[in-house]
């Protein structure tokens, strides 16, 4: 079974919470997702018990014994910037998926980093998310 790492932002913002929840969702029909905690909205809660080194070294655990990492990179996050850069490291295959609808700006260190095969970047509305996670799969 496949292992699949999805980054969204935590601390940086929970705007999307409900979204990522919906992305999360879909993605489990890909395989297991080790961070599905992340679409939570109660998660800050039971994060808050934790100390910074054990969510950084489970993470990072996580993020070795992935096979693909989704990031939804529209609400900008140092944690999900430093997976992104981690995975890369660890030579995983990426997704990043960016709503231009939102009416940020991507950073350019995301959308420059776009080879279309290993790391892939997808401006996106909801609407599209079965279609990009069934030709990154496949």
């Amino acid at each position: 079974m496949r292992k699949i790492y999805f980054c969204g932002s935590i601390r940086a913002g929970r705007q999307d919470v409900e979204l990522y929840g919906r992305i999360i969702e879909q993605l489990q029909a890909y395989g297991t997702v080790l961070t599905e905690h992340v679409g939570i909205k109660e998660i800050e809660i039971s994060e808050e018990t934790l100390d910074d080194k054990f969510i950084h070294d489970r993470d990072v655990e996580w993020l070795e014994n992935s096979d693909a990492v989704v990031a939804e990179v529209t609400q900008p996050s140092l944690g999900v910037g430093y997976e992104i850069g981690r995975a890369v490291a660890m030579r995983k295959r990426i997704l990043c998926l960016f709503r231009p609808a939102s009416g940020k700006k991507l950073s350019a260190m995301i959308g420059g980093a776009n080879d279309r095969q290993s790391f892939i970047v997808k401006h996106y509305g909801e609407p599209d998310i079965p279609q990009i996670l069934q030709e990154f799969f496949s």
